[in-house]
């Protein structure tokens, strides 16, 4: 019987060796707030290794930021002022999940080997946000985030041809923030003051009490009728 291989089957033979992709590796750095902004903004400076050698045209980064409460502990006094977003203390250990501050898209340049970029965040001092409850809820330490990342990379391969990859699902960095450093950007933008948001029926209403009383701010009227219910 002959065991010479039929060429008809050649086709189907793949080789052994598969071609190089890009790995491509995520550490987060430091942050500090970002000065002259319309909004609070932080900006986080990262860098980006690539470490099979290739040369890397673009990356059309997509970064999603969480917080993870878990992964810090927190004092009585503390506790009782996140008791909105988490219940109870005794329930804590169910109810700490990790949840979703932001998304932010980038677009990294050119570059073989590493390259530093930043990503900015935007702050919102709006306490219906449940990360704005979380980061004012804290007096001092650190804020423990997950950065996950997808997204699209252009590079070239050994044959330098141009191709394209996506970045593998399960690649993430991990950064304990200052809380101090949110803390500071908010004051920057709301000196000795917060913000929040009212219902357009409420602040109607706000607004005539305050007519009515000759308050001279809606901070003064806000703070005489909690004098009043005092």
């Amino acid at each position: 019987m002959s065991t010479t291989p039929d060429p008809g089957l050649r086709s189907y033979i793949q080789p052994l060796d598969s071609p190089l992709t890009p790995v491509i590796e995520f550490n987060v750095i430091s942050v500090e707030i970002l000065p002259f902004q319309v909004v609070p903004t932080l900006v986080f400076s990262l860098n980006a290794t690539e470490s099979n050698g290739l040369e890397v045209f673009a990356v059309a980064l997509s970064t999603q930021i969480q917080i993870d409460p878990a992964r810090r502990t927190y004092d009585p006094e503390t506790r009782v002022k996140l008791a909105e977003l988490f219940g109870e203390p005794e329930r804590w250990g169910a109810t700490t999940h990790s949840f979703q501050w932001t998304r932010i898209e980038h677009l990294i340049q050119s570059f073989t080997g590493a390259r530093a970029f930043t990503v900015n965040v935007p702050c919102t001092y709006d306490l219906e946000v449940a990360a704005t409850k979380y980061f004012y809820g804290l007096a001092d330490g650190r804020v423990p985030l997950t950065f996950h990342f997808s997204g699209t990379v252009i590079y070239k391969n050994e044959a330098g041809n141009m191709q394209i990859c996506q970045i593998d699902w399960s690649t993430k960095a991990q950064f304990h923030m200052p809380v101090e450093v949110w803390k500071e950007a908010i004051a920057e933008q709301y000196p000795k003051g917060g913000w929040i948001r009212l219902a357009e029926d409420t602040l109607g209403r706000l607004h005539s009490r305050r007519g009515v009383r000759g308050l001279a701010s809606f901070d003064a009227c806000v703070v005489e009728l909690l004098d009043d219910v005092g």
